[in-house]
């Protein structure tokens, strides 16, 4: 009867000391309160109560950084919130370096938030915010690596800026856009002013040119039939032109002289 108890409280005392760790855990163990090493993943077996052992995850956490208000360099006051990344790379420094290592990572991200964001000013901080969250990442990376930690990257998710600066970011970039479409419209009206420049001096080489424009205006104007076409002065002067030149060279062709009689006839082959 002595030996199936004894049996019994082995199999209990085995169960008790039996641990099982998943892939991304790895436990921190001491012996009588002394560090002895890391263990896992997989089955480990405690010798309770003489050691014990701490869970650490190597996997990677996403930390909210709250919003807080911040004055950037050009005295602006913003509400910032950001999130950064982190995992776990030395299981036993960050159990025996540091008590909690989530609530001391995210109270040194919030002071890293508003030291650096204070360098920038507000401009610099929306057009350059890579930057910004470089060396935030980079600045609480060299205070988290003596706790066996490692920053993988920080974002700043959401500037909220005051009504009155929202609205003069808002009159400034509505100036801006005036600004370019003047723009556009003066190197339209220049490029207009150029092509019409070569148009006249086409024109005044060519006569006949501009009342080919004018019957191609009047063509146009006819398509929808409800419209009185007005011949002005300077039309018909240009017809009376036209007539002229085209006189001028008929007579040039009849004063050419014409070929003889023999030359006219064709040659039998």
């Amino acid at each position: 009867m002595f030996w199936p108890i004894v049996i019994i409280i082995l199999l209990m005392y085995a169960a008790v000391c039996v641990r099982i760790l998943r892939q991304y855990e790895r436990g921190v163990v001491f012996v009588l309160g002394k560090f002895s090493g890391v263990r896992g993943p997989g089955l480990i077996f405690l010798l309770s109560p003489f050691q014990t052992m701490v869970r650490v995850s190597l996997r990677t956490v996403t930390m909210q950084i709250p919003s807080q208000k911040i004055i950037t360099k050009d005295n602006v006051s913003i509400d910032i919130a950001a999130v950064a990344y982190y995992h776990i790379t030395n299981p036993e420094k960050a159990v025996i370096a540091i008590e909690n290592v989530y609530e001391a990572i995210n109270q040194i991200s919030q002071t890293t938030v508003r030291n650096v964001v204070g360098r920038f000013s507000l401009d610099q901080l929306l057009a350059q915010t890579a930057t910004v969250n470089e060396q935030i990442k980079e600045v609480i990376d060299t205070h988290t690596e003596p706790w066996g930690t490692q920053v993988t990257a920080v974002e700043i998710k959401d500037i909220v800026l005051p009504e009155n600066m929202q609205r003069a970011m808002a009159k400034e970039a509505e100036a801006e856009r005036e600004r370019r479409a003047k723009i556009v419209a003066a190197e339209g009206e220049f490029q207009a002013a150029v092509k019409l420049g070569e148009a006249a001096d086409i024109i005044t080489q060519h006569p006949v040119a501009l009342q080919l424009r004018t019957l191609q205006t009047m063509a146009e104007i006819a398509t929808e039939r409800n419209s009185t076409i007005i011949f002005p002065a300077q039309f018909l002067t240009t017809v009376q032109e036209a007539l002229a030149m085209f006189k001028t060279t008929a007579k040039s062709e009849e004063l050419l002289p014409k070929p003889n009689g023999d030359d006219a006839k064709p040659k039998p082959m």
